[in-house]
């Protein structure tokens, strides 16, 4: 008989496995191309897996919550159109092929998360893994600094703090010079009647990453007033032929993304990171951008080397994106590689905000609500009362290596950019 193996998906170059979160289906049910699957979840994103077949899914290899590396066979699928074999035979050739191609799970649930699921912090299966086999304790690695994104303990982290541990025999020897303290804990009392709600995954690594940001960098924030008028008359002008034209709505984001990244090129130390005392300017402007979730969480899609991209790229590839992240088909490649942050809290007619950095990032912009206000314009006859479009932008950044005249000058020159767009400008 026909059968087709469905292998655990590649979620992205840095990614070797994935947990299986949610099953749709079941054996013995019927599927069609393109039918969810199951969701499986890494470190970075939640996806939703498709079929790429029809068929009968004959057997299921792995449960809910189980770690499977990337390339494992999870699932057998019966291919449609075989009539001529006997149902018994069948049975008896899947029986065989699921004897000889059942894959080992990596790490099950009940194996790794049980024994860490009360940290605050993620910790991957392969750290997971070795904490167990070297008999480390939840607090104990929640001690250990991480190198990886985010300050997440990576394989080479844990192996660090082991091999210095066995020369002290002192937990915070993998930091030499450095005293390693938890975060403190903050007693809450629940009343009668309070509703005690659990974070869910993405949830706690959001925590985990503001608190991690905010106790590395020292937070500034600068705020200018963009006068934005022309854009608006432009977006106006021309968003119902966009629409017409590209199947795709034009909003502000992608002038506002297009604009920022002329101003990291002119202002490369806010296009930057930090390591030690050495500051990293990026070759790359890669550009993430807040999307709300249904779940109410947020996630950062990048925008990869948004100088080398014209308006219409720009504005396809936030549309695509921000679609991706609201119906959780990210990549964790869509999400890895930013070097600036952009938030809009304009989407919420808020006038402005003072986000938090996202790390290894040295600064990240707000753009606030447009708003019609009177504002004095300078013309040759004299000065003149007129109603423009005028907008907040605030940019929160790293006083440990930006100032605030670096900071000034990135911000009016945003500013300026924008007040000078082009109402004649075409895709």
């Amino acid at each position: 008989m026909s059968t087709f193996n469905i292998v655990m998906p590649k979620m992205g170059e840095s990614v070797q496995e994935a947990t299986i979160t949610k099953w749709f289906k079941k054996e013995g049910d019927a599927i069609e191309e393109e039918d969810v699957l199951l969701e499986i979840a890494t470190d970075k994103v939640d996806s939703e897996i498709p079929s790429p077949v029809d068929g009968v899914i004959k057997k299921i290899f792995f449960k809910e919550n189980d770690v499977v590396a990337v390339g494992e066979i999870i699932a057998i699928v019966a291919l449609d159109g075989d009539e001529g074999e006997p149902v018994a035979e069948k049975e008896e050739t899947i029986d065989k092929v699921a004897e000889k191609e059942t894959p080992k799970v990596i790490i099950s649930a009940k194996e790794s998360v049980s024994d860490f699921k009360s940290s605050g912090r993620f910790y991957s299966p392969l750290v997971q893994s070795i904490a167990q086999k070297e008999n480390i304790s939840s607090g104990e690695l929640d001690n250990i600094k991480g190198t990886g994104q985010n300050g997440r303990v990576r394989k080479q982290d844990i192996l660090a703090y082991l091999e210095n541990k066995g020369k002290s025999g002192s937990p915070s020897a993998a930091q030499p010079g450095k005293a390693v303290s938890s975060a403190p804990k903050v007693t809450v009392n629940v009343n009668p009647g309070d509703q005690v709600v659990q974070m869910d995954r993405m949830r706690k690594l959001i925590a985990e990453h503001m608190v991690m940001s905010k106790q590395v960098s020292p937070h500034v924030t600068n705020f200018i007033e963009a006068d934005v008028t022309n854009i608006v008359i432009w977006r106006n002008k021309v968003k119902d032929e966009f629409f017409a034209r590209e199947k795709q709505k034009i909003t502000f984001m992608p002038i506002f993304t297009e604009a920022t990244a002329k101003a990291l090129k002119a202002f490369p130390g806010i296009n930057a990171s930090v390591d030690g005392d050495t500051i990293i300017l990026r070759k790359n402007i890669n550009i993430g951008f807040a999307v709300a979730l249904p779940s109410g969480n947020l996630i950062v899609p990048v925008v990869k080397n948004v100088d080398q991209k014209n308006l219409l790229g720009i504005t396809s590839e936030i549309n695509r994106l921000a679609a991706d992240a609201r119906n959780n088909k990210l990549n964790p490649d869509d999400i890895q590689g930013g070097t600036f942050t952009i938030s809009n809290f304009g989407t919420f007619q808020n006038l402005t905000g003072t986000p938090i950095i996202n790390q290894p990032q040295v600064a990240i912009l707000a753009v606030g609500n447009i708003e019609k206000k009177p504002a004095v314009l300078e013309t040759p006859s004299g000065d003149v009362i007129a109603i423009r479009h005028k907008m907040i932008l605030s940019l929160s950044y790293d006083h440990r290596v930006v100032d605030g005249a670096l900071a000034g000058a990135f911000l009016k020159s945003l500013a300026d950019d924008l007040g000078n767009f082009d109402v004649n400008t075409s895709f």
